[in-house]
């Protein structure tokens, strides 16, 4: 026998026995015309032909993550944030058609165009309601008083039109944030 058998290498590379076997059959070993395995050039052979961090694993049980400085993530960690990431993105789209999560442009479109109806029926709310106050103030003077009193629908509309602007003004002011 040329070159080592399969359970000297698996003791020679730190591998198992079920690892050598595959590895044999997948053609990362070099066999010796006997069908021993020749340890150089099978090692050279494997490293070439397998990812470092999956060689690091195998050697330590699977503990480092990261093969080594300056070398990218390993395969297992991609793997894993794909996952992550893929069930997150269904997370979001079951949320989405439960009706818990809405499209945020949408959402502030309707809240602007909420607040533009609200401030629009208060701007032109004095015109609507101004001679009706007044008519009722003239007949609760008159009748506290005794006296006829009169007040002038326009003079009234431009008090409430006065005060009506500045709360609009001081609403003005407030952001809805929707983050």
């Amino acid at each position: 026998m040329e070159g080592m058998s399969e359970r000297a290498y698996a003791a020679h590379s730190g591998l198992s026995r079920g690892a050598v076997q595959k590895a044999r059959k997948n053609g990362r070993l070099v066999l010796f015309a006997d069908g021993s395995i020749n340890a150089a050039a099978s090692d050279a052979r494997r490293g070439a032909m397998t990812d470092p961090d999956q060689q690091m694993r195998s050697r330590s049980g699977g503990e480092g993550m990261i093969s080594g400085p300056g070398e990218t993530a390993s395969y297992i960690k991609a793997r894993t944030l794909l996952t992550v990431y893929s069930a997150q993105d269904k997370q979001i789209a079951v949320q989405k058609k439960k009706g818990v999560l809405v499209d945020r442009a949408r959402a502030e479109t309707l809240v602007f165009r909420l607040a533009r109806q609200e401030r629009d029926t208060w701007v032109t709310w004095p015109t609507r309601v101004a001679a009706t106050m007044a008519a009722q103030l003239s007949a609760e003077m008159e009748k506290a008083s005794g006296v006829p009193v009169t007040i002038e629908t326009a003079i009234l509309q431009r008090v409430l039109e006065t005060h009506v602007r500045e709360q609009l003004d001081a609403l003005a002011d407030l952001r809805v944030s929707l983050a």
